[in-house]
């Protein structure tokens, strides 16, 4: 009977021990998922109306990813894009990317990919122009990426950036006009 109970524990641990290794094998044969960029809120961007204001924003990549540069050095590869719009008389300007890192990989150890990788910042000029009322207004626009990991490259996403651009007078508006200079002769 002792040898029957000890067969019957042995078996029950030998199984035990078995099907967590199957799930493990499961999980390692399905595809991983395409990863998600984050977007760090640049909170509300404060811009005089008629000058340009400087307008950074950083996006992160998840640990084991990276992303396409802007300037990819294979025309094969789909380059990461910021496209912003704003609302009528608010003036996007050019959008200014980082370089990309020039990285091999196992699958191509001999070939250099320029890419992104754990976190990167894309600035863009935006100006109001004189005749806005000032208040708050909202930015929005899509960030295009393909992420890959060390072996796989993923289908392109798009992921939404948004922020405020609070437009101000400029401090002369709010003055009014200036008084004229006075004469040197006035006070004699």
């Amino acid at each position: 009977m002792l040898r029957k109970l000890t067969r019957h524990i042995l078996l029950a641990v030998l199984l035990s021990s078995l099907f967590p290794a199957e799930s493990l094998i499961a999980q390692d044969l399905q595809p991983r998922k395409a990863p998600t960029l984050t977007v760090v809120n640049p909170g509300v961007v404060t811009a005089v109306r008629g000058k340009s204001e400087n307008v950074e924003i950083e996006f992160r990549v998840p640990a084991g990813f990276h992303v396409n540069s802007n300037k990819p050095h294979s025309e094969f590869l789909i380059p990461t894009t910021l496209k912003m719009s704003a609302p009528t008389d608010i003036v996007i300007g050019g959008v200014n990317y980082p370089p990309g890192e020039d990285t091999s990989f196992p699958f191509a150890p001999s070939e250099k990919l320029s890419v992104y990788g754990r976190q990167f910042s894309i600035s863009f000029g935006i100006r109001p122009l004189s005749n806005v009322i000032p208040g708050n207004y909202a930015v929005r626009g899509n960030l295009k990426y393909q992420a890959c990991d060390n072996a796989t490259c993923y289908p392109p996403k798009l992921l939404p950036v948004n922020f405020q651009i609070k437009v101000v007078k400029s401090t002369v508006e709010s003055k009014g006009t200036k008084n004229p200079a006075q004469s040197p002769h006035a006070h004699r």
